[in-house]
């Protein structure tokens, strides 16, 4: 322990024991998850992060060794520990200066985000080095200011390789590629099902898996648009969800940039024309059901169907409103006035 800990210190890592853990040091190799608390917080006792509290799930970070996590330090020191030991972690500014991008993405994963909200295309140490804000203010004094910072690590878990199924963010391109497909399947038997909360989540589990290696290429490039042409149908099933669940604006929001890209696209017209009519946007639905007739006429009683149920809506809404709002403003009846005696 005494020749690990002077390996860590020749790297710039200071190690302080707080807490033995209650096995055997394990090998660690390549594919093996880990699963850790953690905190961490500058020099002076600031906390930045602890995953104990963050976004209020007490969820703790999983780690794959081997697949180039963005921070390093995190599996070099990881690896120094047994299951159930708390250590304290010193680590210099070499190993700390891309803590603001990984912290970003693991909030944005506490809020239930994209891990990638906010990022750029680019890579880390360009970021890094530019102004772009990252959202949280103690983030980005710490990414125009770098500096070491203190992990207090937990470990939890050590999970030989094949020994637990792999997630999504800890595949290889190739290995997402191949899944999207069983996704989108598994998406459309829930579906059919009638589970529709579990089928959104797998059409969001897909729609992400595609962004993530969309990013890695140019926009507008072949790779870029194949990936985007499997992105469309994923994101389309994924409204149709958001529309019996009444999440009308999101729908509204992803269908309208889909036919940013895609002028022609039927579906995207026709689920947008829904989600406007559902928040009494008439004149929007009226103009997208109109698109989708000039696009498919075959739709023309589908659309006409979707139409009565909107003007339907619409007088029942005005024949409440009238009811609600009559005599309102009307003269009130003259009342008697009593004269008392002098």
């Amino acid at each position: 322990m005494e020749e690990e800990a002077r390996k860590l210190l020749e790297e710039g890592i200071l190690k302080k024991l707080l807490s033995p853990g209650n096995e055997e040091l394990s090998d660690f190799p390549n594919g093996t998850k880990v699963v850790f608390h953690y905190r961490t917080s500058l020099c002076d006792g600031t906390v930045l992060d602890d995953s104990r509290t963050m976004g209020g799930h007490g969820k703790p970070m999983e780690l794959i060794l081997g697949k180039k996590f963005k921070l390093p330090v995190w599996e070099r020191v990881v690896i120094t520990m047994r299951r159930g030991e708390v250590s304290e972690f010193t680590c210099d500014t070499k190993h700390t200066s891309l803590y603001p991008l990984v912290s970003q993405s693991l909030r944005n994963i506490s809020a239930g985000k994209d891990p990638l909200e906010g990022q750029r295309h680019c890579c880390g140490i360009a970021q890094i080095h530019s102004h772009h804000s990252l959202g949280h203010k103690d983030l980005d004094e710490l990414q125009a200011n770098p500096q070491p910072l203190v992990f207090t690590i937990e470990l939890l878990e050590v999970l030989r390789p094949g020994s637990f199924q792999l997630d999504v963010w800890a595949m290889t391109d190739e290995e997402k590629l191949r899944l999207v497909p069983e996704i989108h399947e598994e998406g459309n038997l829930l579906f059919k099902q009638g589970k529709i909360s579990e089928a959104t989540e797998k059409y969001y589990n897909g729609v992400a898996c595609l962004k993530n290696l969309q990013m890695k290429e140019q926009p507008g490039d072949e790779a870029w648009i194949k990936l985007d042409h499997m992105i469309t149908p994923l994101l389309l099933n994924y409204c149709q969800c958001k529309l019996l669940q009444g999440q009308y604006y999101e729908v509204i929001e992803h269908c309208t940039s889909l036919l940013f890209k895609y002028e022609n696209n039927v579906k995207a017209y026709y689920k947008r024309a829904k989600a406007h009519a559902a928040v009494w946007n008439e004149r929007e639905a009226r103009a997208d059901f109109a698109k989708v007739l000039a696009l498919d006429p075959s739709l023309e009683m589908s659309v006409a169907k979707e139409l009565r149920i909107m003007e339907e809506k619409i007088r029942v809404k005005e024949k409440e409103e009238k009811g609600r709002y009559k005599g309102l403003f009307s003269t009130p009846p003259a009342t008697a006035t009593t004269v008392s005696p002098l």
